[in-house]
């Protein structure tokens, strides 16, 4: 289909001006409204005005722009359909081929600290949704443009077809724009249900943050990629990103090198970045099955790497590898050295002798993400039939925050220990032990249906990794039942616990502590993760 004309009307205008200027290279007549026809007239471009092409003006402080029987008959018109022809030239309506067309900007509207609901409503485009949707309902006859990407691709493929575009081009801009004003109106229906009751009654007035649970939730997400399986090979699956994912999340990811990602080096790689990003301290985290094996802080990253190794090297095999600071030469030698296979090794940065080793490790998947500490608003599990929604675990322990409920009293080391312990049991799979010391993990219990299976599995890694679990502490990531798990650590040889207390048996556990020596403090806050 040869593209005769064209109607521009855009609030986003990056690139617009070239894409006008490679329609008028191939005698396009162009039609725009207000902005958009100024700046392609200084420009040069000849534009007829959307109020001299209908015989209206723009009108009603601009609420009322294209939505007209000239612009939408010129547009809906099926030309394989004589009646709807005759009807067209009976009426003097003229064919409009292509509409470029992007929407008024309500994200970055609301965006705006102190927006008040009326600035909101005045953000929500009525014509230009109208113009999309029509012109993709009818991608027969019509190329509907709505992302800035596109145009030189599709000036590129008229200037190759005679000023044409082909049907597959037609239709998958079709697809991207219904895509485009179904998040558009998903975007308006979250921040308006989240608005509180009688925000109506005022609208000049700044509008309440709208609520974190809106009471209907759409949700966008960009395909990434269609992975090769799922969690086992007889499933399908695919990554999808958000429309706008944070910085330093894993989503933002950059591959250097390596096999595609499979749908478990995803999720497995998203454990080990949360996780790793909370420290300041060069850290390194090694996650096995979506639990960390190993987790160490040191004065290097170096150090951090071979005492996470150290606390597991066995499930350290095939595991995914995450640092927090740049990685050089040092680092990747020490893994050559111990032979140590991973599956993929993330951070922020890699030097370039550290890129130029790895390179012959060809299979090895390197991703290289932005540190950033900005949690997403929202977490989400799907169930059958429905979404749990919640807001993500933000609350790390400090020192200041710490209840000490025993005679004996923590030392400074043993704080700075505890905290550190704290911050891992975060992300170990409920029920979750952690046995740590000198900045480093020495056995890690997770996952397990009762606390002290948790705690006797976590000495039990310990001791096979030939680690002395003498004057060592434990974090949990929830309450002690029972005093029968602080038995297990205290035989182990640990001498401080961290946990959020709140159990009924408190008392009862307390006094275990006092029993074995040993320093316990609570959090009040617990870490469950499953």
């Amino acid at each position: 289909m040869t593209i005769k004309q064209a109607l521009i009307s855009v609030s986003d205008k990056r690139g617009v001006l070239e894409f006008a200027q490679g329609l008028a290279a191939q005698g396009v007549n162009l039609l725009s409204t207000g902005g958009t026809a100024k700046m392609l007239r200084e420009a040069g471009l000849t534009v007829t005005e959307i109020g001299d092409y209908t015989g209206f003006p723009e009108m009603l402080d601009g609420r009322v722009k294209t939505l007209h029987p000239k612009v939408h008959g010129g547009i809906l018109a099926r030309r394989d359909l004589p009646e709807h022809m005759a009807t067209i030239e009976a009426h003097g309506i003229p064919m409009i081929d292509l509409v470029c067309v992007n929407l008024y900007p309500f994200a970055a509207t609301i965006a705006k600290a102190g927006v008040t609901l009326e600035d909101a409503i005045e953000n929500i485009d009525i014509g230009g949704p109208a113009m999309v949707r029509s012109s993709a309902k009818n991608y027969a006859g019509v190329a509907i443009v709505t992302d800035p990407e596109d145009y030189a691709p599709l000036i590129a493929e008229m200037q190759a077809n005679a000023g044409a575009l082909q049907l597959a081009t037609r239709f998958g801009l079709a697809k991207k724009a219904f895509t485009h004003t179904a998040r558009y109106d998903s975007m308006i229906a979250n921040w308006l249900t989240g608005l509180d009751e009688g925000a109506e009654a005022q609208p000049e007035a700044a509008a309440p943050i709208p609520a974190i649970f809106p009471a209907k939730l759409q949700l966008a997400f960009d395909r990434v990629e269609t992975l090769r399986y799922g969690e086992n090979s007889h499933q399908s699956a695919a990554f999808y990103r958000d429309t706008n994912p944070l910085a330093g999340s894993i989503a933002a990811y950059t591959q250097l090198q390596g096999k595609e990602l499979s749908y478990n080096n995803i999720g497995d790689s998203d454990a080990a970045w949360e996780c790793v990003k909370t420290f300041t301290a060069p850290a390194c985290v090694i996650v096995k099955h979506a639990n960390p094996c190993g987790v160490a802080v040191d004065g290097t990253l170096l150090g951090a790497y071979e005492k996470a190794f150290k606390t597991d090297s066995t499930s350290a095999f095939g595991g995914i590898i995450a640092f927090n600071g740049e990685v050089g030469i040092d680092v990747v030698n020490a893994m050559s050295e111990r032979k140590h296979f991973v599956e993929v090794l993330i951070a922020p940065s890699f030097t370039a002798e550290a890129k130029a080793a790895l390179a012959s490790k060809q299979n090895l998947r390197v991703l290289v993400v932005p540190i950033s500490h900005v949690l997403n608003a929202l977490e989400f599990k799907r169930v059958g039939g429905g979404l749990l929604v919640q807001t993500p675990d933000n609350f790390t322990a400090q020192a200041s925050g710490l209840k000490i409920v025993t005679k004996v009293q923590p030392t400074a080391q043993q704080i700075e220990d505890l905290l550190f312990a704290e911050r891992v049991a975060k992300f170990v799979k409920s029920n979750a032990i952690v046995f740590c010391g000198n900045g480093m993990t020495l056995g890690v219990g997770a996952g397990q249906m009762s606390r002290v299976d948790s705690t006797k599995i976590a000495s039990i890694k310990a001791q096979h990794a030939g680690l002395d679990l003498t004057g060592s502490v434990v974090a949990s990531d929830a309450f002690f039942p029972f005093r029968d798990g602080v038995d297990v650590l205290a035989a182990a040889g640990a001498k401080a616990v961290i946990q959020p207390g709140g159990s009924m048996r408190d008392e009862e556990v307390i006094a275990a502590a006092d029993e074995h020596g040993l320093a316990m403090v609570f959090t009040g806050a617990r870490h469950f993760r499953h």
